[in-house]
Formats: structure tokens, sequence, C-alpha cells
């Protein structure tokens, strides 16, 4: 878990940095991007990355950086349902990227709650 949330986060900066920092090629090459996800996903890259560590060193704080991905990300899928509701211009990939993005937070952080907050207080417990 904590090596997909660190390599999520490093092709997360890389592919959104061409596209924000990048030339002209880049931007084409990306089509109907829509900004508002794009720029969300881009500092959300470095969040991925921080969480990951957090999960690889088994630490409880990670679980509550994981929420606050998924919950953000969440959120921007919403909007971005709302910009495609209102015949915004947007890529299908986007769509998809998000689709997989809300749904890999969405996990982690339930698999990070289950087996780094509840078995460490569980621990705490029992001793």
């Amino acid at each position: 878990m904590a090596l997909i949330a660190g390599l999520f986060g490093i092709i997360t900066i890389k592919s959104g940095g061409q596209v924000l920092f990048g030339d002209d090629s880049s931007r084409i090459a990306a089509g109907d991007y829509v900004a508002f996800v794009l720029w969300f996903n881009f500092i959300a890259g470095f969040a991925y990355i921080i969480a990951g560590i957090g999960i690889a060193l088994r630490q409880q704080w990670s679980v509550w950086i994981a929420l606050c991905i998924a919950i953000p990300t969440l959120f921007v899928f919403a909007l971005l349902g709302w910009h495609i509701f209102t015949d915004g211009a947007y890529e299908l990939r986007t769509v998809a990227a998000m689709t997989l993005r809300s749904t890999v937070w969405t996990v982690v952080f339930a698999l990070s709650y289950r087996y780094l907050y509840n078995v460490k207080n569980e621990e705490r417990r029992i001793s």
C-alpha cells in the first residue's frame, strides 16, 4: 500500500507538472484538461508521497492523511461531474483517472484505518 501511494504521487506530480509547467506540446497532448482538476491532483501528489511514507513507517497519522486525500478527491470528482453536466470541455481519461484516484484513496484510507489505527489501538488495550 505504501509503495502504491508513493509511486502514485510521483507519477501524479510528474504528469501534472508536465502539463502545468511544460511546453505547449504537453498541453496540446493533454487535450481538454480541466484546470481545477489538474491543479488539485498535482498538489495532492505531494500528499500521496507523505501518506506513503507514513504508511511505510506504520504511523497512525498516515491514516488521517489518507482520509484528507480521499474526501477532497471525491469532492473534486463531484465538481468534475458538475463541470461535465454544465457542458464543460473535458477528456474521458480525466473521468477514468478521477475514478481510479477516488477508488484508490478510499481503499487506502479503509485499509490503513483497519491495520494501522484499529490494530494499534487494540494492542494498547491488551497491554
